[in-house]
């Protein structure tokens, strides 16, 4: 687990490694340092015959327990523990999702709700006994959270966690969302995300009835981000598939009708209502084909933002996705996938009077117009575009296609010289030849939506005029 290491995705590509800030990307665990200064842990450790790295069993949950355990208290001064059964959570991989909540943030691509304080404040839903995230955002980042879950366990269990670290006693709220009231209009989201999924109701499970957002955030309440490792699965018998970890987990923790899908459309729905209360709602997927329906949810509720990202831990992939309703500081345009590096089009039909310096005088003004830096040169009828670092390093976290990795690898080197150069060559009389060339790869996906930008302007100013 850890220690910066790639691993291969069936078709041969590179999947993105740990976090570069999660303390774990440099060196996996020690397990055979942490037995020696643990003697609980001790039990749980073998070595292999010729004194190979020393391992535990994943498949057994006291192993995994005490592993968590002396991870949080070792490299976070964290005293944590969970009851047998209850859901054992993975220190790295919970640690790849504050660290790119922490990237979100950071980017001040969304700007700062206007009654935050110099506190980040999280919202975790679903908070678990384990109280994983609101314990590591406080610890590692000094972040405030409100976390809320629905059965006595899990709510006794996150109060014990917390109220044993003085130090973080002030930064962490548990909420009962038993006790919260949902609206009307929340609802009516369960009742139609129940009608959407026909699956027969699972007994016991504690979400899919209850509020998840919209009832449990009070009036005038607001918040930097909302997180949610959410139920994944539909029925509990598929929760126990994988023979190669034993992380525990309750039917309320693990299951709801509909599976992750159905939760998170709820999410969803309530963000419509709590659009001005978070900078941004987040949650976790373990399925990646949910993923394109449910960016697709997002936008026609009409976000202003869209992100994902892949996190990987070991053999396991879960995927973040994060939006929101609040407008960018910046004028950049999105793109869902990685652009071409040369694009062109033609315009045919063209008026005498209208040649190449006519049209690319008004692609100068189209950049103009787009807060793009942008130079003119006549005599070779092209233009070099260049993004300010600012708006380079917003384009770059825009693009969904990016891992954890590749956006902190962006985000920490250098945006310099022209990012792409458009020319225009005349083909014939009445046809020029419009070329979009990308010069700074790192740009790609904003320089295909741009350059496509430009085509729509482009033919709709002077294909209309040769009408």
């Amino acid at each position: 687990m850890g220690g910066g290491r790639k691993r291969r995705r069936r078709d041969g590509s590179e999947a993105p490694a740990i976090h570069p800030r999660n303390r774990y990307a440099t060196a996996a665990p020690d397990f055979a340092a942490l037995a020696s200064l643990y003697p609980s842990f001790a039990p749980f450790v073998s070595v292999s015959r010729g004194g190979g790295r020393a391992s535990i069993d994943f498949t057994d949950f006291a192993a995994t327990r005490e592993l968590t355990r002396v991870l949080l208290l070792h490299d976070h001064g964290v005293n944590w523990w969970i009851p047998d059964g209850q859901l054992c959570p993975t220190v790295p991989n919970r640690s790849n999702y504050i660290h790119w909540i922490e990237d979100l943030l950071s980017s001040d691509l969304i700007p700062p709700l206007s009654s935050s304080n110099k506190t980040v404040r999280g919202f975790d839903i679903g908070t678990g006994a384990n109280c994983i995230y609101p314990l590591l955002g406080a610890s590692l980042l000094g972040w405030s959270f409100v976390g809320s879950d629905v059965t006595d366990v899990a709510l006794e269990w996150a109060r014990k966690n917390v109220e044993n670290n003085p130090q973080l006693v002030d930064l962490i709220e548990i909420r009962n969302a038993n006790k919260m009231s949902c609206s009307s209009e929340s609802e009516a989201v369960v009742g139609e995300a129940d009608r959407e999924n026909t699956l027969e109701p699972v007994d016991g499970v504690g979400w899919s009835k209850l509020c998840i957002l919209l009832g449990v955030v009070k009036d005038c309440e607001s918040f930097d981000f909302c997180m949610c490792n959410p139920p994944f699965f539909e029925r509990i018998q598929e929760a126990g598939l994988n023979p190669k970890t034993s992380c525990g987990g309750t039917a309320e923790e693990m299951v709801c009708p509909g599976g992750e899908q159905a939760f998170i459309s709820r999410i969803i729905e309530d963000s419509v209502s709590l659009k001005n209360s978070f900078r941004w709602f987040t949650s976790m997927i373990g399925r990646k084909a949910n993923l394109k329906l449910l960016v697709s949810k997002i936008r026609e509720a009409g976000a202003s933002v869209v992100k994902t990202t892949e996190f990987v831990q070991g053999q396991t992939a879960r995927w973040g996705l994060a939006w929101s309703f609040i407008a960018p500081r910046k004028m950049v345009v999105r793109s869902s996938a990685p652009g071409r590096a040369n694009h062109s089009f033609m315009l045919h039909g063209l008026r005498r009077e209208y040649g190449a310096f006519q049209v690319l005088k008004s692609a100068e003004t189209f950049f103009h117009a787009s807060n793009l830096s942008c130079k003119i040169d006549s005599s070779l009828f092209s233009i070099d575009v260049t993004l300010s670092d600012d708006l380079a390093q917003a384009a770059m976290l825009l693009d969904e296609s990016d891992s954890v990795e590749g956006v902190s690898t962006k985000l920490h080197s250098a945006v310099t010289g022209t990012s792409f150069r458009i020319s225009v060559f005349e083909q014939m009389p009445g046809t020029l030849l419009v070329k979009g060339s990308l010069l700074n790869k790192a740009l790609s996906g904003i320089f295909s939506s741009t350059f496509s930008q430009l085509e729509d302007t482009l033919k709709m100013e002077f294909l209309s005029k040769a009408r």
